[in-house]
């Protein structure tokens, strides 16, 4: 593979690096606070955790000795991408192996180096790559609760805690383009990151919402199809990735946060359909935490019950969930202290039976974090929610508009001078604020359906997506400019350029091949570009590549340094990123 670059990208957005929510929800122990020259080894030694280990597992010392080295870089790749087989060819000639429970779509890899240490033109590529969407960077445990929560094309999905998005953008790759992720994030500076990796990845399938998972409205009507909770957690469980948690956790975190978790994973039992699937999962080990917030929903819900993990994953090093634990003081020690009924092991043996169902992943076992997963089902027999009675209704004088950079279907007039620049009308179009979008019928239907157009048991006049907070939808398809149509963007050229006849022409492959390498070229005869001015999309008659362009006086490229990098390498081409872009 020709491998040529005259420059490194530096720019790395990792959707799966950031820091740790779970770490920030942990408690301080006082004697370590401060202790910043304590080699991690001692403290883990001395740890509180590894004293709540020996309490969950008889051999803690063989965990400690598998929870110290760093983990290795680990990606998954986008099957929704057309060129997925280079991205697969890239990853197998620098070393990287294919994980083997990983069981699709697309493909999930391991490198041959630590998390962030890649270097030079591996490290230029690899993020250009995951800049791109071609990959996710994402820690291999992290994969497990989409592939066990089952999501299929068409689907009305929930990710209830989606931030930063790398679960969320898995979940959509399931979907084929099909059907409707929401993902939600309540904290606002994650509801910025958690759009930006949704649009990096491409999806059309993705909606961003934003409220309280504990207070989601039910819409779709009849449920969601399935639903994620990948609930806030102490993170006991990534000590290889945070070494931190050492000196940080305490039981008494999980405990904090227990009442949470309890309440998220009872909000999604309430909103997922009759049988319909909730997958709960935490970055922790301690039952508290997850087994105990699972048989409490067993034991206020009849409707639900626990499927078999292992079956769902198969090759996945795990052990059944526990069905008793002592609950630990602050010095990881069981404690005489009176807990609440629901952090207790359950009484009921009908319960204590189910929770063998769950899934423990230790961080000794997997190249990966700690993980607990459990896959609840509904009833297809259960009680469905009445539907409220619309009780009065609101003239449109009372009803506060909706905000400004709220997803929007286009208008009549807006509809019809689309059609007229581009020669036809996508499917499924949407505006927001001088963008278009693509989605999917499924964002209508939720859009149009009866709930949304109430608030509280009021009716609202109009279409609107209440009582949904909707940030972001699908995928960014085109830029507006005082009102009209400007340019088709560079992420949907690929996918639009083949269907629109108004502003795609089809070229000889020099031509792109002179835009990649120098970014911009004269206009000459045999383009049949002569007197267009404006936003084209070239079309490659040779492989059926699309390149958004700019028509001026020349020819202007309109990619990005990373997609044009790796359009470059996948045509043999030398990239010099130091030429106008």
């Amino acid at each position: 593979m020709l491998f040529t670059l005259k420059s490194t990208i530096q720019s790395e957005r990792c959707s799966a690096g950031g820091k740790n929510r779970a770490v920030d929800c942990c408690r301080f122990h006082p004697q370590v606070v401060g202790q910043s020259d304590t080699p991690w080894s001692l403290m883990a030694q001395n740890s509180v955790l590894l004293r709540a280990v020996s309490h969950w597992r008889k051999d803690a010392e063989g965990w400690l000795s598998g929870s110290f080295d760093r983990l290795p870089e680990t990606v998954r790749v986008n099957p929704l991408r057309a060129d997925r087989d280079w991205t697969e060819g890239w990853l197998k000639d620098i070393g990287s192996q294919r994980i083997a429970w990983f069981s699709g779509p697309g493909s999930a890899w391991a490198l041959p180096f630590d998390r962030g240490s890649a270097q030079g033109d591996v490290k230029a590529v690899l993020n250009a790559l995951h800049e791109t969407g071609r990959l996710t960077r994402q820690e291999a445990s992290s994969m497990l609760p989409v592939l066990a929560l089952g999501a299929k094309p068409g689907d009305v999905v929930l990710d209830m805690c989606a931030s930063p998005g790398s679960k969320t953008t898995q979940i959509a790759e399931h979907m084929e383009e099909r059907g409707l992720v929401l993902a939600n994030e309540v904290v606002n500076s994650r509801v910025n990151m958690l759009v930006t990796n949704v649009q990096r990845h491409g999806s059309r399938t993705v909606a961003v919402v934003h409220h309280d998972g504990r207070h989601i409205p039910r819409v779709p009507e009849s449920g969601f199809d399935n639903i994620l909770v990948d609930a806030p957690c102490t993170g006991s469980g990534t000590t290889r990735k945070n070494p931190d948690v050492w000196g940080k956790w305490l039981p008494s975190g999980g405990r904090s946060l227990h009442d949470l978790q309890l309440a998220l994973l009872t909000k999604a039992s309430a909103l997922v359909k009759p049988g319909g699937r909730v997958v709960y999962s935490t970055c922790s080990l301690d039952p508290v935490e997850d087994e105990a917030v699972v048989a409490e929903v067993l034991r206020s819900n009849d409707a639900m019950s626990l499927l078999p993990v292992s079956p769902l994953l198969v090759g996945v090093p795990g052990e059944e969930g526990r069905a008793d634990w002592p609950n630990l003081n602050d010095d990881g020690e069981p404690s005489d202290e009176d807990f609440p009924e629901s952090m207790l092991p359950p009484k009921e043996p009908e319960i204590a039976e189910q929770l063998a169902h769950c899934m423990r992943v230790w961080n000794d076992s997997i190249e990966g974090g700690g993980f607990f997963l459990a896959v609840l089902e509904k009833s297809v027999d259960a009680p469905q929610r009445p539907s409220p009675k619309v009780q009065s209704f609101l003239s449109p004088e009372d009803v506060k508009p909706d905000a400004g950079n709220s997803p929007q279907p286009l208008s009549e007039s807006m509809a019809s001078s689309i059609e007229t620049a581009w020669g036809a009308l996508p499917d499924d179009l949407w505006l927001r604020g001088k963008r278009l979008l693509l989605s999917t019928p499924e964002a209508r239907v939720v859009w149009e359906s009866e709930r949304s157009q109430r608030g509280g048991r009021t009716k609202i006049p109009g279409g609107r997506w209440r009582p949904l907070r909707v940030i972001h939808l699908g995928l960014s398809a085109a830029q507006l400019r005082g009102g009209e149509m400007e340019r088709v963007v560079a992420g949907a050229a690929r996918v639009l350029g083949p269907h629109l006849p108004g502003v795609s022409c089809e070229v000889d492959s020099e031509l792109i091949d002179s835009l990649l390498e120098e970014g911009d070229a004269l206009i000459e005869e045999e383009h049949g570009l002569e007197g267009v001015r404006g936003g084209r999309i070239l079309i490659d008659s040779k492989n059926g590549d699309c390149v958004p362009i700019w028509v001026g006086g020349r020819i202007s490229l309109m990619l990005g340094s990373a997609e044009r990098l790796l359009l470059a390498l996948q045509r043999g081409l030398t990239f010099n990123q130091n030429n106008n872009e």
